[in-house]
């Protein structure tokens, strides 16, 4: 209850403040919330995870910190919106890309997330990504913009590549996850509220994936193949939401991809606009995989699992 608390508390701070310090203190009040959150377990997996996850967040409140030290110090100033000092910018666009877990700084959240419930895995994914966008969002003025769209096409690459060859259900969602991210960074600087909606829009959309494999506990893509036994309405719901994430035209994922590569036209980043929507392709791919698996058919080839007709879970089967 403390720990669900401190994270509303951090949340709520973070996203309310227009002083350096407050958001600072929102963001390490949501560190400290989280942890006990991932390390609840006691696997020596989660362990990990914790541990992983406390050192890239604690550089990174160090980085914002001392981004709006030198900010403060050469400008006077510690509103979140006045970020004028050019190397202040740098360091926070730094500090949040390892937040939010963008290319290069990705290589913390596949694995934490692996290490963690599928509940935590969906807090890690959504809420607390929050905080982080919602000071890109005060800031988009300030930042540069080449650095945000070479991260922003590097992240969507990453995402899709990795996300290929993956067969545990969280580590596809992670990278599903920087692909999505780097979605949300291209157009911050030109239409700051369109990555706002596409943030919104992917929450819902993962917190459904997440809820329902946790009801089905299904972790690997081979029990996604049986799955359908337990719950075949859920799984049908599984199946449009995870065609939803993907951006396929008539669903609803597809809004923002369609207004985000508009906005990118009107700006002549024609190229730019191109590169992602190629780079989407690929997260396309394994999303219809994971379709495929939890509703269209069975694989031609027989699974080694039992068909599941219930839904109990057994003891400790969040990490495997």
């Amino acid at each position: 209850l403390i720990s669900s608390l401190s994270l509303l508390l951090g949340t709520t701070i973070t996203i309310s403040s227009n002083h350096w310090m407050m958001a600072w203190t929102g963001l390490e009040i949501n560190t400290l919330a989280i942890i006990p959150l991932i390390s609840k377990s006691h696997h020596p997996r989660a362990i990990e995870a914790t541990i992983k996850y406390f050192l890239v967040q604690a550089a990174a409140s160090t980085l914002v910190l001392f981004s709006s030290m030198t900010n403060a110090w050469s400008t006077g100033q510690w509103d979140i919106t006045q970020l004028h000092h050019p190397t202040s910018s740098l360091l926070l666009t730094t500090a949040i890309a390892m937040k939010l877990g963008l290319v290069p700084f990705h290589f913390w959240f596949p694995e934490v997330l692996q290490g963690s419930s599928m509940t935590t895995a969906l807090l890690l994914s959504t809420m607390m990504k929050f905080p982080p966008i919602t000071i890109l969002f005060l800031t988009s003025n300030s930042l540069n913009s080449t650095l945000l769209v070479t991260m922003a096409i590097a992240s969507a690459a990453l995402g899709g590549w990795m996300g290929l060859n993956q067969t545990q259900i969280r580590k596809i969602l992670a990278f599903s996850s920087i692909s999505h991210l780097g979605w949300m960074t291209i157009i911050i600087i030109y239409n700051p509220k369109l990555t706002l909606l596409t943030f919104y829009l992917y929450s819902v959309l993962t917190a459904t994936v997440f809820l329902t494999l946790n009801t089905t506990n299904t972790l690997k893509l081979s029990t996604m193949m049986t799955s359908w036994t337990k719950t075949p309405a859920l799984n049908t719901t599984l199946m449009l939401t995870l065609l939803s994430l993907a951006g396929l035209p008539p669903l609803t994922g597809f809004l923002p991809k369609w207004l985000i590569i508009q906005e990118l036209t009107k700006q002549e980043m024609t190229m730019a606009a191109i590169t992602i929507a190629m780079l989407s392709l690929l997260g396309l791919f394994f999303y219809l995989r994971l379709a495929y698996y939890s509703t269209i058919t069975l694989p031609p080839n027989s699974t080694n699992h039992m068909k599941q007709w219930h839904t109990n879970k057994p003891a400790n089967t969040s990490i495997a």
